[in-house]
Parts: C-alpha cells; structure tokens; sequence
C-alpha cells in the first residue's frame, strides 16, 4: 500500500521530522514543545491549493481502498492544520487579525475610492453630455434662425456690390495660389521611385494635382450650393476634406497648405454674406415698392375726389349764376350753403394731399384665419380706408376682415406707432416688425386707442365674422346629413 501523506519522524534524527504530499519528501525542524508534558508539535504542512483552515473538501468514496486512504490524508492535514494553529501564540495571532484588518481596510478604501471616482466621472460625462447637447440645439436654434432670415455677418459690408468685389478680390487670390508653386498645397521634395528623384518628384507632383483637384471640386459645390443658413456645416465639410487629404497624403506630406484653407473658407462666408446681403435688398425693394405703389393709389385718390369736387364747386357756381340773374335770392343763399360744404371738402382734400400723416387708424381682424384674441392694428392714408381693408382681405386669406375701429387722425402715424410700441410684448411676429399682428384683446385696443386718441369713438367688440360663421353652420349641417 503507499505511503499516506503525512508527518514522519527520521529514524537517523530526532530532532528532523519529515512531510511526505504523496509524490516527495520534505524534511523541517521539529517545533519545542510548550511544556514538558507536551508531545512535540509538527510543522505546519507545505501549502497546497487544496490545504487551507476550515477549507478541506469531503472524501468521495469511489471504493473502500481508495476512501481509506484519502481519510488518512485528511487526517493528516488536519493534523497539520493543528499544529500550525498550536505554535502559533497570542500575540502571532494578534498579529495576523491585525493584518487581515488592516488589508481589508485597504481594499474598503480602493473601493470607496473607486466608486467616487466613477461617480467623479459620471459627473463629468453628464455634464459634458449636458454641454454637447446644448451646443446641439444652439446649432439648430441658429440654423432655423438663419433661414427665416436671422443671419449674422461674417464680414459686414455696405451693399451686395461691396461683397461682390470683395468676393471677386479672394477668388483671384484663390486662382493665383492654385497656379503651379502657388502654395495652394504642401507636399515632401526628397520622394524617390525606384531610386530616382526625378521621378519621385514627378510622382509627388501628379498626387498633389490630384489631391488638390478634389479638394477645390469639394470647395466648389459648396459656394455653388451655398445656403446663408447652411454656412457652418459647409465650412465644418471642406475641414473634414482638407483633414482627409492630409491623412491620405501622409507618406508623401501632402496636405492643403493653411492659408490656401483659410482663403477657401473666407470664400465661403463672403459668398453666404453676399447671397443675405442681395436676399434683404430684395425685400427692401418689394416693400418700397410697395410702399410707392400705396403712395400712387393714395395721389390718385386725392386727385380724382379732387376733380369731382372741382366739377361740383363749378357746377354750384353756374347754378348760383344763373339763379341770381333770375333774382331768386332764397335758392342763391340755399346754393351758396352747399357750395361751402364742397369748398370746406375741397380744402380737406388739399389738407390730406399736403400732410402724409394724416389717415385712418384701423383695428380689424379675422379670427377665420388668425384665430380669436388676434387682432392687425395699422394706419392707411386712402380717402376710403375700407378700400385698403378689402384689399387686405383678397385671395391671400380665407376670410375677409372685419373692422373694429376706423379713427382719423391728423396724425395717423404716431398713433399707429405708439399703439405698436404699447403692445410691442404681444406682437404674433416678433422678427418682422413689419407684420402688425397682435395677441391683443378688443377691449385693450379699444382702451389704448381711446386714451392716444383723447376721445370716445365707435368701436365694435365682437367681430361679424360673417363668411366663417357660416362656413361652420354649413360644415354642422353637412356633417348631420352624412349621419
């Protein structure tokens, strides 16, 4: 049978005593013992990944040789385990608690000190996330603002011509550095193929064509497609490109040389200022037009109520002619009465022709389509103002407008103005000033225009509304009938 493993005394020293782990010998000192009465203790056994306190796996009995065997291994480890705990004393124990102590102390505090510093971080991911997200909508924000017409400048200049010739001026820069050593690209000179410099240096140059012929046909479609709102994602575009040619150039140093970028980018924002520049200078022109085409409207007016007046003033005074020959004074004085009204209209007629701000106030609205609680609040300098507010109604909306108030004034518009600056908070359009639509009530415009104006005047509360109230009566009954 062989050997179990165990502790053995040597037959040649006392004071040797030996391990045997089932394949080799180890010999140790034998331990003192504690007092006389004491058997000599054993040293503890070499470890072994099974060995350990209170770790010892069961017997498996496969069969009764084998069981009895791995029971006087057990035995002999726990034997050894005994030993090991009895030489050890008070204060070697003290000791070792101390130290397991202090080593789980040690792995607390790594701990601690991990998950505040993934704390830590995830702090800081948040707030970079926080941060990039605001960047995101503030590039969006910017992006929608710049194409309803909020755009800001690159390079502020007086008129579209200015950033014309401007914009003419970089791109001759741009032709003059593309050309042969322009310096539009930088790329290495000591390149050789198959031991040639020569060649090396023609190899080098066609790459260069090549790589700088797709950066500009890159900068091209950019300028050709240029958008004012689009104009940073176009500059963020041909950086990735200029980035690209680099990388792809590496071995050889080829890359687009710094102020060639620079110059293709300033390219890029003259060429969005020109297109914002040239798209106000439209809309300047539209309104002036239109403007001038209202300022015709209003002298044509004049000068046809002028005439008509002219023609009765005349015919009153043929009339008075003739009556006085006959000698009827009663019909002269009746005549004469009349004819003062239509001097008296006459004179005003001058008046409004002479005084540009003179006109009719006006507050009319279309809840069909604005909605209630919305009201345009203007001034015309028409003869008849409700000709302006028909005009107002034409085939650009769906409903007429209805009037809430028609106020003359000598001077119209700086009632029309300080109505507008009352309920500048309000305004449904707060970009174009030019739109004068107002989240007001009627009885709020009614109490503003009565205080600037310095009087009672009529004003009607509740809109008609008359073609959308009917629309809706039509639309009940039509869906009654479908029922």
């Amino acid at each position: 049978m062989a050997t179990p493993p165990g502790w053995y005394d040597d037959s040649r020293d006392p004071t040797i005593i030996r391990w045997w782990d089932g394949q080799q010998w180890t010999q140790h000192a034998r331990a003192k013992p504690h007092t006389a009465h004491d058997r000599p203790v054993q040293p503890h056994a070499p470890a072994s990944p099974s060995s350990g306190p209170f770790k010892a796996a069961k017997p498996k009995l496969f069969g009764k040789g084998q069981a009895l065997e791995e029971a006087h291994a057990e035995i002999a480890r726990l034997q050894a385990e005994l030993a090991r705990l009895g030489v050890m004393d008070v204060m070697a124990l003290e000791a070792e608690r101390e130290r397991l102590q202090a080593h789980v102390a040690a792995i607390a505090q790594q701990a601690a000190e991990a998950e505040a510093d993934a704390a830590r971080q995830r702090v800081e991911s948040e707030s970079r996330l926080d941060t990039l997200r605001r960047l995101i909508v503030e590039t969006e924000e910017t992006s929608i603002l710049q194409e309803v017409g909020i755009y800001r400048y690159q390079h502020p200049l007086d008129d579209s011509v200015a950033f014309r010739a401007e914009l003419s001026r970089i791109q001759d820069q741009i032709k003059a550095m593309v050309k042969k050593d322009g310096g539009a690209i930088n790329a290495t000179s000591n390149w050789q193929v198959n031991g040639s410099a020569a060649q090396g240096r023609k190899m080098v140059s066609d790459t260069s064509k090549l790589m700088l012929r797709a950066y500009n046909a890159e900068a091209d479609n950019l300028v050709r497609g240029m958008k004012p709102y689009k104009l940073d994602s176009a500059k963020q575009r041909l950086d990735k490109v200029a980035t690209t040619i680099a990388k792809l150039g590496t071995s050889m140093s080829i890359a687009v040389s710094v102020p060639y970028h620079q110059l293709r980018l300033r390219e890029l924002e003259l060429t969005a200022d020109y297109l914002e520049k040239v798209a106000e200078e439209k809309a300047r022109d539209r309104e002036e037009r239109e403007r001038l085409r209202e300022e015709r409207k209003v002298e044509q007016e004049i000068e046809r109520e002028r005439q008509r007046l002219r023609k009765e003033e005349q015919h009153f005074r043929q009339a008075i002619a003739q009556l006085q020959a006959k000698g009827d004074v009663e019909g002269v004085e009746r005549l004469q009465a009349q004819l003062a009204g239509v001097v008296g209209e006459i004179e005003a007629v001058d008046f409004r022709a002479r005084t540009l701000t003179a006109g009719h106030v006006y507050v009319i609205s279309n809840i069909g389509s604005f909605g209630e609680g919305v009201l345009k609040i203007g001034m015309t300098r028409r003869l008849e103002p409700m000709d302006r507010v028909k005009e107002l109604g034409d085939a650009s909306v769906p409903f007429i407008f209805d009037v809430h108030a028609l106020y003359f004034s000598e001077n119209a518009v700086k009632i029309e103005r300080e109505m507008h600056q009352k309920f500048a908070d309000r305004r449904v359009n707060r970009v174009n000033n030019r739109k004068e639509f107002f989240k007001v009530s009627a009885a709020e415009a009614r109490g503003a225009l009565t205080e600037l104006s310095g009087e009672l005047m009529t004003f009607v509360d509740e809109p008609e509304a008359l073609e959308y109230r009917q629309g809706l009566q039509g639309a009940t009954a039509g869906s009654d009938v479908t029922r």
